[in-house]
Order: C-alpha cells, then sequence, then structure tokens
C-alpha cells in the first residue's frame, strides 16, 4: 500500500511550518502528522546533507509519495534538486511539488519541467549576484563607503581613549558612552593598550589598570 510523506523545512527558529501543512491540506492532501517531516536548516545546505531529510528518507519505500510545498525544498540549487529527484526516482518514490501542480517530478515529463524550471532560477540568481556585484563596484568608483556605519565617529574614539588613559574601566566607559564592552575593547585595541595615568598617593602610586 503506497503511502504519503511530506517535507516542510524552514531556516530559522522564528519561522513555522504551519503554514506549510495549511497549504498541503488545501490541495487536498491528506498527511498524518507522524509521517511529516519539519526541520529548521539553511536552504544552501545540500538534501542529503540535512538530518531529518536523510532520515525521511530512510523511511521511503518504493510506491510511496513525497510532497513539498516549493521545488526549492528538494536541495540547495539546480544540481542538488536534481540529483534528489533522481535519487528518489531509483527508489520508486513519487515526488510531488504543490508549485507544480499534481505532475510526479521523478517521470520523464516531470524531470524535464523539473531541470527548465532550475536552469531558469540559477539563471536569475546569478543575474542578481552579477547585478549586485556591478552596483556595489559602482558604489566603491564613487567613494560610496560600504558596510555598517562606524559606532563611534573620530571625536568619540579619541574620548573614549582618554578615559582609558585616565584609568577608567572598560564597563564605566561603555555604561558612560552607551556602547557595548567590546566596542570599547575594539577602541583599545585598535590604539593599542593604552596605559592609564597613574595616580599618587602618600604611599605611591597606584595603577588603575
Amino acid at each position: 500500500m503506497s503511502r504519503t510523506f511530506g517535507y516542510l523545512r524552514v531556516w530559522t527558529a522564528g519561522q513555522t511550518t504551519e503554514t506549510h501543512k495549511q497549504q498541503i491540506a488545501a490541495g487536498g492532501i491528506e498527511i498524518e502528522d507522524y509521517r511529516i517531516m519539519a526541520e529548521t536548516v539553511s536552504g544552501s545546505v545540500e538534501a542529503m546533507k540535512r538530518r531529518g531529510f536523510v532520515r525521511l528518507v530512510d523511511r521511503l519505500e518504493p510506491g510511496d509519495t513525497l510532497v513539498v510545498t516549493k521545488m526549492d525544498r528538494l536541495g540547495r540549487n539546480a544540481i542538488d534538486v536534481m540529483a534528489t529527484i533522481a535519487r528518489l526516482g531509483e527508489m520508486s518514490v513519487r515526488v510531488r511539488s504543490l508549485d507544480l501542480g499534481d505532475a510526479d517530478l521523478t517521470s520523464v515529463a516531470g524531470r524535464m519541467t523539473t531541470h527548465i524550471l532550475n536552469v531558469v532560477a540559477q539563471f536569475e540568481r546569478e543575474l542578481l549576484i552579477e547585478r549586485t556585484k556591478a552596483g556595489i563596484d559602482r558604489a566603491r568608483a564613487q567613494g560610496k563607503r560600504l558596510g555598517r556605519p562606524p559606532v563611534f565617529d573620530a571625536q568619540r574614539r579619541a574620548e573614549v581613549e582618554a578615559g582609558l588613559k585616565k584609568g577608567e574601566t572598560i564597563s564605566a566607559l561603555a555604561r558612560r558612552f552607551k556602547t557595548s564592552r567590546q566596542t570599547v575593547q575594539r577602541i583599545r585595541d585598535r590604539h593599542g593598550r593604552v596605559r592609564p595615568v597613574l595616580r599618587t598617593t602618600p604611599r605611591g602610586p597606584i595603577d588603575k589598570e
């Protein structure tokens, strides 16, 4: 008797797979909860290197059907998706992606459709990367600063350095300038460890560092 399984993937702990389950139900597909594998893993990880997906594949038998909400859930890129579909096809497992209707992706027609869509998707990704790189190069040529702006300007960094020289602790400076200890430590390390001014007492100098 054939069985139907579902594979759901999200990439951050803050996301939920409930929407994916609803999409499967809306497609008229009934899958018992114990046959649904949901995991949190980056889409950049190959399908057969995902623990949850590997465990699911181990449960599949000839005649079973694997359902995903989108084809990109089956791999990290076009090549990986095709390899996953081919692997499942060799196991005589039918693969269905809701965004492609009821077509069996392991069939000849399904593999052709999948290949065409993946090629287009890969082309779009490469085009986006190329445009992004061109934009960065353009911005650099115009002298624009890229990346996150510095937390402190030159004057505030000088004030932090002055505080270090006077013997103020890193914690005290972080509170005074409303920043993190790491920021103060980076300023100290960037300009060399600043030796504080010694405060003298009748018994001799006291080093606050």
